[in-house]
């Protein structure tokens, strides 16, 4: 899978339909993290970098409207909401929330994909994604998988490339340990570490002091991009 493909999160109530986009979504190259509540979707958004939301309106505790209300005022993230109840009326409250897209359920698999593109689409075209991070003497390109110090190409193991992809989608942000593994695929959060002190020798002036890519104690890793 194309790790700087957009990542989802899925954000529903029932294990079955939680499930079933998850494999749907990775089978169509988007890798996909899922999240039975709000309160859950918070810890993963706490750590994870993600493109776009799927959440269902009727969870327990803090609904699919209530949770879109609240991200929205901090972040432009898209939003399609997910509901059993097809009343415009519905519709209505959820696009005034702040959703970008509503979906009744019983849904097709490929409709909600069609939306998903779509709303991406829209997003790239509005916000431009960025290409290229710039830090210290390096300049990375996540697309491109390319990493330049000084203007020389500096080789990355597939560990490190995926490493530095997932930090510089949250620029100056702490990710901890666990969600660096569990995007990059590392087999244990202390795989992690390994990887930071190598990535290190390769981007800082003095690794002993890291300036660029530091650690938030108690936390994991930041990555300070220009």
């Amino acid at each position: 899978m194309d790790e700087a493909a957009p990542h989802i999160l899925v954000v529903d109530d029932d294990d079955r339909i939680r499930g079933l986009l998850k494999r749907y979504l990775t089978e169509q190259g988007f890798p996909t993290s899922v999240a039975a509540n709000a309160d859950e979707a918070r810890n993963l958004l706490d750590g994870l970098a993600f493109d776009l939301l799927i959440l269902d309106v009727m969870m327990p505790g803090e609904s699919g409207f209530e949770l879109t209300q609240s991200l929205r005022a901090s972040s432009n993230i898209p939003i399609i909401l997910l509901t059993a109840r097809g009343e415009p009326e519905d519709r209505i409250e959820g696009l005034e929330r702040g959703a970008d897209d509503y979906l009744p359920k019983p849904f097709e698999p490929r409709e909600l994909l069609l939306r998903i593109r779509n709303l991406l689409k829209r997003q790239e075209a509005s916000t431009g994604r960025k290409t290229e991070f710039t830090f210290g003497r390096c300049r990375f390109n996540p697309e491109k998988g390319e990493l330049r110090r000084d203007d020389e190409v500096v080789k990355l193991t597939s560990g490190e490339l995926s490493l530095l992809r997932v930090l510089v989608q949250k620029p100056g942000a702490a990710i901890s340990r666990a969600a660096l593994a569990e995007k990059t695929s590392a087999a244990l959060d202390r795989s992690i570490d390994v990887q930071v002190t190598r990535l290190r020798k390769k981007i800082e002036q003095d690794p002993r002091t890291p300036l660029l890519l530091q650690t938030v104690r108690g936390v994991g890793y930041a990555l300070m991009v220009d």
